[in-house]
């Protein structure tokens, strides 16, 4: 993280437990923006003198309907952007809950219910 102080121009943060922005803030360029799309239950800090002193803003978007969500992923595949990602089956559903809560998740889960239900037949 101290590496990388100052050198990205966006963060999207998608994190919806509370936390605290100011190491996203850091990282920001001048002039970079923070956009939160998670959405934790209790109100985050927001530090006011990193944003002015760097031109640094914050915001916040809900999730798009099926146009900006197209667009979005156009984009991601234009830029070669992509997530770190476990792929789970929805009989890991309750185990993949207990590891939440423990905190014992490096990426974000993703049900396959494609294949799940597949099993199932």
């Amino acid at each position: 993280m101290e590496a990388a102080k100052g050198t990205m121009d966006g963060i999207i943060d998608t994190v919806s437990a509370v936390h605290s922005l100011l190491p996203l803030i850091a990282l920001l360029k001048s002039q970079g923006k923070l956009v939160l799309v998670g959405a934790p239950e209790k109100p985050l800090e927001l530090p006011a003198f990193p944003l002015l002193t760097g031109r640094k803003v914050v915001g916040g978007s809900a999730t798009g309907g099926l146009k900006e969500t197209q667009e979005m992923i156009n984009f991601a595949s234009q830029h070669s952007i992509t997530s770190d990602i476990e792929v789970i089956s929805m009989d890991y559903v309750n185990t993949a809950m207990e590891r939440l809560a423990k905190a014992d998740v490096r990426y974000r889960f993703v049900i396959d219910i494609g294949n799940s239900l597949k099993s199932t037949a």
